[in-house]
């Protein structure tokens, strides 16, 4: 494994270090991001339940009392149901802008991991390129094996490169599904919760008197 950097220049481990970084991440979010999908199902599930019982009260606490982004954004719309459709909206709204980044956590460094790992690839096969045609320039170019065996060293950056970016891109536009899978989801139950209050504002208020 060492031998195989070594052979690559320094700019090998830079390109390992990018690897580590964007799997690290990965790991993290793909965790985060199956797990909130359960949690939030439940909890909306539960939201739903205890409004068409009535109970704004315990709808309210069960937002309270999570810390997922869907719960925050069900939250707002419950807490101003005696206002207008349009207000209860841009409340949701503007919750949900403060809240969907959470989701998204950290995507950026695998995006940017993708672009630049084939790039500082390319980098180091320029140098060892560089390197070669330096060597034939000392030792003149009656030795074909030299310039042969430079520029197989130098392609292993780019090679290395293009290794780490592919899968990275893969699990970002993996995670970039499931990110887009929870927001439709959240946007779905936010729709569900206004026309329930709009529907349904004497009742709520009667729950809580």
């Amino acid at each position: 494994m060492f031998s195989f950097l070594n052979k690559g220049g320094w700019l090998m481990y830079v390109i390992l270090f990018i690897s580590i970084l964007s799997f690290t991440v990965f790991v993290e979010r793909i965790r985060y991001l199956k797990d909130i999908k359960k949690r939030s199902r439940r909890l909306a599930e539960r939201v739903r339940q205890v409004l068409k019982r009535g109970d704004l009260k315990t709808a309210i606490s069960i937002c309270e009392k999570s810390k997922e982004p869907i719960a925050k954004v069900l939250l707002s719309g419950l807490k101003n149901y005696n206002e207008d459709r349009e207000y209860i909206i841009e409340v949701i709204k503007s919750t949900a802008t403060r809240e969907i980044p959470k989701l998204g956590k950290n995507l950026g460094i695998m995006s940017t991991s993708a672009a630049i790992a084939p790039l500082i690839g390319l980098l180091g096969t320029v140098f060892g390129m560089i390197q070669s045609f330096h060597s034939i320039e000392l030792e003149g170019t009656g030795k074909p094996q030299v310039l042969a065996g430079g520029i197989s060293v130098a392609l292993l950056t780019t090679a290395f490169g293009l290794t780490v970016a592919i899968p990275t891109i893969v699990a970002y536009n993996y995670l970039t599904h499931l990110v887009d899978q929870e927001i439709l989801y959240m946007e779905e139950e936010a729709s569900f919760i206004v026309d329930f209050i709009i529907k349904n504002k004497d009742l709520l208020k009667r729950s809580e008197t």
